[in-house]
């Protein structure tokens, strides 16, 4: 292994580290589990199913695009204990889903949802990000819903943290948006000892640094509330205790059979989803294997369900911070989940004198690259048929979430697909010969419904006293719809003097 190589990889590690701790924490404090549970999925996710994944970028942990799904579950079987045997069984079902080829569905989602999607989450990350960038904490990190706990939404919530600005924490947010900017430039990246010196770390430092030197002055202190708070582990008894067993006790009954299913669709889903976006995100353009992350995201969820975790998923802001620190292999997504877990084990006093509005910047700057505005213009000159999808995607994952974002994209995607597909179909040629206008039409091996909309409108355009020569050559089928209209039209033809000619026609 190249020894660069390495050292990029382990930069990497330490900003998805950055990343991932405040996202496993506001996850579970959102899902209204335990803290450890957060950290716990994180730790499988990074280590377990980064070694079987068939990406080499992609980072897993647990997804806030899961939240709701697991609120509405426990609420429903009880108990988080038998939500964990819920999702054990998913992760089987995910590991059969692998098997099968079910892998394949991800190729079939338009290059402009991904990219929708990606500054989607960009957007998402820094309208929620910058309430706790000026020390406003109310809502979790973790909650990526438009409609939030304390009756404000996402928008509205821009506008409410102005009464609770609290002047330590804006300040070091502001810092720490400045370090982070500095450390993008040129000369930082070129410079053969700060390039490796992940700017992210140095906000955290400088941050902490902060925190200790507001404490002595009353407006500038950041209080407890604003900071990090994590689950202190002080003796092995104490893991024994935040460690869960799965209770099969309602593994017969029907809805606990619905819940295993809607978890691991949504589950392998979001997985395939992110996978496709870090293949684009990826400098070197490779291919993930598909099925092979189902088998990996599979065995994940085995493993939280029998140790008490979140459910995993591959996820796109972890990736994303990965591939743009300059990840090189799995080594870095492995080494911030040992970062994890041994941080939260060893140094939990430590990570909680972070400030909160320092990981909000650093949040915020990765939302920043997902979704910058050269994505816009470049969609936009692509055509409407790349732009709207693209658009569309975002407006609805803004309002709901990222699965009914993605939906709303893809059937707009689908329709311009079909749209393009119906004219594709179809030869026409229109010309002036001898003073009378001729029409051609060459109808493709199969017309269904889909078509006849063209049809339609091709023969409306047909003027008087012209010649339509309809060409059956390769026809094989025809919609009896499509069929009835075009008699229709062939009667109605000497009305308006068309002269019609028809070549090997079926109807």
């Amino acid at each position: 292994m190249n020894s660069k190589n390495i050292l990029y990889d382990l930069r990497s590690g330490i900003v998805v580290f950055l990343v991932a701790l405040p996202l496993c924490l506001g996850i579970a404090l959102a899902c209204n589990v335990p803290l450890f549970s957060g950290i716990l999925a994180g730790v499988i996710g990074g280590i377990f199913v980064t070694a079987l994944s068939g990406s080499i970028l992609s980072v897993s942990g647990p997804a806030a695009g899961l939240t709701a799904v697991i609120l509405s579950s426990v609420a429903t079987l009880g108990s988080y204990q038998i939500f964990l045997a819920a999702v054990l069984c998913a992760g089987v079902l995910q590991i059969a889903f692998g098997f099968l080829k079910a892998g394949s569905v991800g190729n079939y989602i338009p290059s402009a949802v991904i990219k929708g999607m990606l500054a989607g989450i960009g957007i998402i990350l820094i309208i929620k990000q910058l309430p706790h960038i000026v020390g406003y904490d109310k809502d979790p990190e973790g909650d990526f819903f438009f409609e939030q706990s304390d009756g404000h939404n996402s928008l509205s919530e821009l506008i409410y943290m102005l009464n609770y600005i609290t002047p330590g924490a804006i300040i070091i947010g502001a810092v720490s948006i400045l370090i982070l900017i500095i450390s993008n430039q040129n000369f930082y990246k070129n410079n053969s000892v700060l390039s490796f010196i992940p700017g992210p770390l140095v906000v955290v430092v400088v941050a902490i640094f902060l925190n200790i030197a507001f404490r002595p002055y009353a407006n500038l202190v950041v209080t407890s509330e604003h900071l990090v708070t994590l689950p202190v582990i002080q003796n092995f008894n104490d893991i024994k205790s935040v460690l869960m067993q799965p209770d099969f006790s309602q593994m017969l009954t029907s809805k606990f059979f619905m819940i295993v299913i809607t978890l691991s669709l949504v589950a392998s889903l979001e997985s395939l989803l992110s996978i496709e976006a870090s293949d684009k995100l990826d400098p070197l353009k490779r291919n993930s294997d598909s099925n092979r992350e189902l088998l990996a995201q599979g065995v994940g969820n085995i493993l939280c369900g029998l140790t008490g975790a979140l459910p995993v998923t591959a996820v796109i802001v972890r990736s994303s911070a990965n591939i743009n620190s300059g990840a090189k292999t799995k080594l870095s997504a492995i080494f911030h989940a040992v970062l994890l877990l041994g941080c939260v084990l060893l140094i939990p006093q430590v990570l909680m004198l972070i400030p909160n509005s320092a990981l909000a910047a650093i949040l915020i700057m990765t939302g920043y690259k997902l979704t910058q505005i050269s994505l816009f213009k470049d969609l936009y000159k692509k055509g409407w048929d790349q732009f709207l999808p693209f658009v569309v995607t975002i407006v609805v994952m803004l309002l709901s979430d990222l699965l009914k974002g993605v939906g709303a994209g893809l059937v707009v995607a689908i329709i311009y697909i079909i749209r393009a597909n119906v004219k594709a179909s179809f030869d026409v040629a229109e010309q002036l010969i001898d003073g009378k206008r001729h029409y051609i039409i060459k109808l493709p091996t199969h017309v269904t419904f889909f078509n006849k909309g063209f049809i339609v409108r091709f023969f409306n355009s047909v003027k008087q006293d012209s010649k339509l020569i309809i060409d059956g050559t390769i026809n094989k089928t025809t919609d009896k719809e499509v069929q009835e209209f075009i008699q229709e039209f062939m009667w109605r033809s000497k009305e308006k003097k068309v002269e019609i000619e028809q070549i090997k026609c079926n109807f």
